[in-house]
């Protein structure tokens, strides 16, 4: 009895110790702070599971102080905690895995296993180590990606196509395009807010039957950081040896579980630097926000605001370049850039495993511009006629507001393990563009001011409507097999207002012009192993023409849509017990009616039909881990460029490689973050592009280039200090070469140079 009696006290002080409670926890990135929805938790013992909801809160049955908890999700090293009353994890991004979750392929969370299309991401690790000044710096990092800095933050692109300026690739922040369909510009990125990106995904290939146009070469989404879990604040700032300065700032928090704010922005200035006339500055501000409505329902409401100007100097002639002369004749070109956008987003899970969103947003951007890209001397030495001193320009403005509204729904099924999405969506933008010709005058070969007058090259207002509706269908026929096909239709009306008479430069009478277009994508996966895939594809992309090159300068609209046949095959590969990782894509992509830029014989050049061309290559990444805290990444691409059907002024091109379109473009880095020195981290990048043709005839070639950047940073608690030598070895170099039959441009690569960073993180502990 007396045994007894002690048993059962023994029971009720020990029992509430190991006694089966609800416990609540949170899960967050180790880098943002940022809550990892619908991350996994695993009761070992009773093999209960739950997900995380949208701020990274979850609630689960377990034994306090006895259970053990298991905490996974893609892209993050797993975790293994005894369960408490309250439970806060913090997960580690995993090196390997960081490309395991993409959102970009059909606007929602998939595993990057499943989908058949060559897609790779950047993740918010990849950021802050490189510490970039310019989108370039990262997004060359990448496979089959050469983004072609222009100095300032302007740039253009080079995806499955050579370097060119043209509608080819498609820009969005959080699945939202940046700019308008059919007012395209080859600087978009500059509008971007770097300090609020957390993950860039980049799709190579056509993506037109989920995006649409545009969206040709690739697509590259830039996804905003969400508001922290506690309360987080970062303030940095960093400068280097040409003339380059830049603060950044962020604040963030989560108010009583509900309500996130997030704010962020940077200014950067550069005065002085390496080509005179090349000042410029920007301020960038992002406000994001999230509402929970409920666990199943969260609103979001993100704003980006962009001021921008800067000085254009122009690119450099062959005896300039090649001496070193990095002076410009340019005294007064400038651009500027103002730039809002408001999207505001209804996001609801329905317990049958679908969920649907609403998305609605405002745009509002003008560009300003005194273009040096527009300046023609009046005297032509190849006739020889006109005035030396006098030269011929434009002060333009392009404006656009846009309304839009995009709907998605996406619904899971049993059957077969299938999904299915579908969507549809409309914007209205109305776009009004004005060119004031202006007299200029030169003085020494140099363009030293100019003279307003009152004759307008352009005025006119068109009005862009864009409808769409699309669906993508994915099933898994037999175990491991993911079939995927997708179809959308566009429906484009341009209804143009030409405010001017019929002997303007710009004469095009008033009316309407309309574009529509069917664009399927077929697509499969195959998992032999949980470390191997395979996929094939086949999509369909088109461009309808530019507002600008369809009116601007013309008497009559006459240029037709771009259309783009792409065939792919590709795979991946984890091996040496997942130290590395390797993937491959091979494509064939060709185009017709791809628009091009012809030279004029003032000097000038347009944009035409250029029949059809072709368009093939090997993307490859490799990314291996030889010991453990070495880190060795190789990433590029091979590919050829050619004319198909091309005639010019009686000249036939067929056959010929496209201009600006290298062979092989290389970009790998060795990284080490040694574990004896926490916080340390030093790394090299090597950046390769092969030789290539310089013009459409094939007689002029320029030779390429190779640079190397030297990487170092060192985090102790909060703070954080980087030093950069970029150009390491001072190679001369044109980031952009071209020639025409009265010479040769050049578009300068940095100079070596020196970059010197501070920055000091704030995280609370505590909500």
């Amino acid at each position: 009895m007396k045994y007894l009696f002690l048993y059962f006290l023994l029971f009720w002080v020990v029992s509430p110790v190991f006694s089966q409670t609800v416990i609540s926890g949170s899960v967050t990135d180790s880098e943002s702070g940022e809550p990892l929805p619908f991350t996994h938790v695993y009761n070992v013992r009773t093999q209960h599971k739950t997900t995380t909801g949208s701020l990274g809160d979850f609630s689960l049955e377990a034994q306090v102080g006895s259970d053990t908890l298991v905490i996974s999700f893609l892209g993050y090293e797993t975790q293994r905690i005894l369960a408490t009353q309250s439970v806060s994890v913090v997960l580690e991004p995993a090196a390997l895995k960081l490309n395991d979750v993409i959102v970009s392929a059909n606007r929602e969370e998939e595993k990057r296993t499943d989908m058949p299309i060559a897609i790779s991401s950047i993740s918010a690790k990849t950021i802050d180590d490189n510490k970039p000044t310019s989108i370039d710096q990262v997004l060359n990092q990448t496979p089959g990606v050469y983004m072609v800095d222009l100095g300032n933050e302007q740039h253009t692109m080079s995806i499955r196509r050579p370097i060119d300026y043209g509608a080819s690739y498609l820009y969005l922040e959080d699945g939202v395009p940046i700019r308008a369909s059919g007012v395209f510009n080859h600087n978009a990125l500059l509008e971007i807010n770097m300090a609020n990106v957390r993950k860039v995904e980049i799709i190579r290939g056509p993506s037109s039957s989920m995006y649409g146009s545009e969206a040709i070469g690739g697509s590259v989404n830039f996804i905003s950081k969400r508001a922290s879990l506690r309360p987080t604040a970062r303030v940095q700032i960093q400068g280097n040896s040409i003339g380059y300065k830049r603060a950044d700032f962020t604040a963030s928090n989560t108010f009583k579980k509900k309500l996130g704010i997030r704010l962020s922005g940077y200014y950067a200035d550069q005065k002085d630097g390496v080509i005179s006339h090349s000042d410029f500055h920007k301020l960038a501000l992002s406000l994001n926000t999230n509402y929970r409505i409920s666990k199943s329902s969260e609103i979001q409401w993100n704003q980006s605001f962009i001021d921008y100007y800067a000085d254009m100097s122009g690119s450099l002639d062959s005896s300039d370049f090649y001496s070193k002369t990095y002076s410009s004749n340019q005294t007064f070109t400038n651009r500027k850039v103002r730039a809002y956008r408001s999207t505001l987003s209804l996001k609801h899970y329905w317990k049958d495993n679908s969920k649907s969103t609403v998305t609605g947003y405002y745009r509002n951007n003008s560009i300003k511009q005194n273009p040096s890209y527009r300046v023609r001397d009046d005297y032509k030495p190849w006739i020889p006629s006109g005035q030396p001193g006098l030269a011929h320009g434009e002060v333009n403005e392009n404006k656009f507001s846009s309304y839009g509204l995009i709907a998605q729904h996406k619904k899971g099924f049993d059957f077969l393990n299938s999904s299915l999405v579908v969507g549809s969506s409309i914007d209205y933008s109305p776009n009004a563009y004005q060119a004031e010709y202006i007299r200029i005058h030169k003085e020494d070969g140099n363009y030293t001011s100019f003279d307003e007058t009152d004759s307008l090259l352009a005025d006119y207002l068109a009005d862009l409507t864009n409808f769409a509706a699309y669906a993508q269908l994915k099933v898994e026929p037999v175990k491991n097999l993911q079939v995927t096909g997708a179809l959308r239709y566009d429906f484009f009306n341009y209804s143009f207002d030409n405010h001017l008479g019929s002997n303007a430069f710009t004469s095009v009478l008033d009316g309407q012009n309309t574009f529509a277009q069917l664009t399927p994508k077929l697509g499969l996966t195959y998992n032999w192993t949980k470390y191997l895939g395979t996929y094939a594809n086949y999509g369909r992309g088109f461009v309808p023409p530019q507002v600008t090159e369809l009116y601007r300068g013309n008497e009559v609209p006459a240029l037709k849509p771009v259309h783009y046949n792409n065939y792919e095959l590709g795979g991946w590969l984890t091996f040496a017990r997942q130290r590395g990782k390797l993937e491959l894509s091979l494509y064939q992509m060709d185009g017709i009616n791809e628009i091009i830029s012809v030279l004029q014989d003032d000097g000038s050049r347009i944009r035409q039909n250029a029949g059809k061309t072709s368009h093939q290559g090997i993307e490859y990444g490799l990314t291996v881990f030889p010991i453990k805290d070495l880190a060795v990444r190789f990433s590029g691409t091979v590919a050829r460029h050619e004319f198909v059907d091309f005639k010019e002024s009686g000249t036939d091109f067929s056959g010929n490689r496209i201009p600006q379109s290298p062979e092989w473009i290389a970009n790998s880095q060795v990284s080490y973050a040694p574990s004896y020195f926490p916080g340390f981290r030093i790394s090299l990048e090597w950046q390769h592009v092969s030789p290539y043709f310089m013009d459409q005839a094939n007689t002029k070639t320029y030779e390429g280039y190779d640079v190397f950047n030297l990487r170092t940073g060192y985090t102790w608690k909060g703070i954080e200090v980087w030093a950069h030598v970029m150009n390491l070895t001072d190679e001369l170099y044109a980031t952009v070469a071209r020639a025409n039959q009265w010479g040769q441009s050049y578009s300068l690569g940095k100079p070596r140079f020196f970059t010197l960073g501070l920055s000091y993180s704030f995280k609370s502990k505590k909500s």
